[in-house]
């Protein structure tokens, strides 16, 4: 049985501790907040308001790491320095060389590291993943992603406790969440195994003026240029009124899917010409869903976020390799601060690192 500790037991960490509770095969060892009420309804696990201390004092086997964006990194190094295999939750770098520190200590210790991006594993993107896995869209030239929710009540939290995401809206000017979006996508174009992302530019329109103080363009656009000619674009709107959307689309020889419209366009396969079906025939379509998806709706959908909560946990206990991996993680992270930097530079291309040293191209 796999001795789990969490970092970070707020509104999200708090909600991963729970289902980890539930679960019959892992045991909730320790949880780590500096707020103790927090921890107080996880009964059975060590209480700790330092991540240090409970490393040094618990022999854990895996980590959640569920705290503000910018002390990721540094918590997940320590956890592989002790080995302990971390788990980092969503959120953007604040420097290029804490990325590669990411990198260098699993490369070092020999300790995985997973990034829990749980938009992988919701039922259309596995779905997606499938089809373009079996060609359905032809060769894929390009793809699109969004982050398109509206966080300004979020945002304009003032405590300490819970406004951490609205300060990087009042210092920052980039991508700054970009894991949602581009988690799937990195999955579709094989990133970093067998391909890998270029170069960046970002553009960023003015703030929403009636959010005083605040730096972030109210949208940002970052388009990326990849090593076999495809191009992504992914786009964060945040601080407007709208419904909330990840503004999946994948476009190729064969056909298109847009998420905004549920439509999916396939030539040849499509019933009528040049005219959009719904993609829920394809979502329930068993030649199309993905078989975890199959077993999973037949046997009883769990956790939050439609399900998707519990399978990337799942997906964190029972796989010997990360399904994104330190790689992964530290490509996702990276965007934030390179989009910062084209901003600054008025949209200039920036080069993305290669934090696989070239090993990219014989990865599976």
């Amino acid at each position: 049985m796999l001795k789990f500790g969490v970092v970070g037991v707020g509104n999200r960490g708090g909600h991963l501790a729970d289902l980890l509770q539930a679960m019959e095969d892992v045991e909730l060892t320790a949880v780590c907040d500096p707020y103790t009420d927090k921890m107080d309804r996880f009964e059975s696990a060590k209480k700790y308001t330092d991540y240090k201390e409970m490393f040094a004092n618990e022999k854990l086997d895996r980590v959640i790491v569920a705290t503000s964006w910018d002390t990721h990194i540094k918590i997940g190094v320590e956890a592989m320095e002790h080995g302990v295999w971390p788990a980092l939750e969503c959120g953007g770098a604040s420097s290029v060389d804490e990325c590669w520190r990411l990198v260098r200590a699993s490369e070092k210790t020999g300790i995985p590291c997973m990034f829990l991006e749980n938009c992988n594993f919701g039922r259309e993107e596995m779905t997606l993943l499938r089809m373009v896995q079996q060609g359905v869209f032809g060769e894929i030239v390009h793809v699109q992603g969004a982050y398109e929710h509206d966080c300004r009540s979020l945002f304009l939290i003032a405590t300490d406790r819970t406004g951490y995401r609205g300060f990087n809206l009042y210092h920052r000017n980039g991508e700054f969440y970009p894991a949602h979006e581009l988690g799937p996508i990195m999955k579709y174009l094989n990133i970093n195994r067998g391909n890998r992302m270029l170069t960046l530019t970002s553009m960023a329109s003015k703030p929403n003026p009636d959010m005083l103080g605040v730096v972030q363009g109210a949208i940002v656009n970052t388009l990326i240029k990849c090593a076999h000619g495809e191009t992504i674009l992914l786009t964060i709107d945040t601080t407007l009124p709208r419904p909330y959307s990840r503004g999946a689309r994948i476009q190729g020889t064969k056909g298109i899917y847009m998420e905004d419209k549920n439509a999916i366009y396939i030539e040849g396969l499509s019933p009528n010409h040049d005219e959009w079906e719904s993609f829920n025939k394809y979502l329930d379509d068993p030649a199309y869903e993905h078989p975890v998806w199959t077993s999973y709706r037949t046997d009883g959908i769990k956790g939050g976020h439609g399900g998707m909560d519990y399978l990337v946990l799942r997906a964190f206990i029972e796989d010997e390799t990360p399904f994104l991996d330190v790689y992964d993680a530290a490509t996702l992270k990276v965007i934030t601060i390179l989009s910062e930097e084209s901003i600054a530079m008025g949209g200039k291309p920036v080069p993305i690192p290669d934090f696989t040293d070239g090993k990219w191209i014989k990865r599976a």
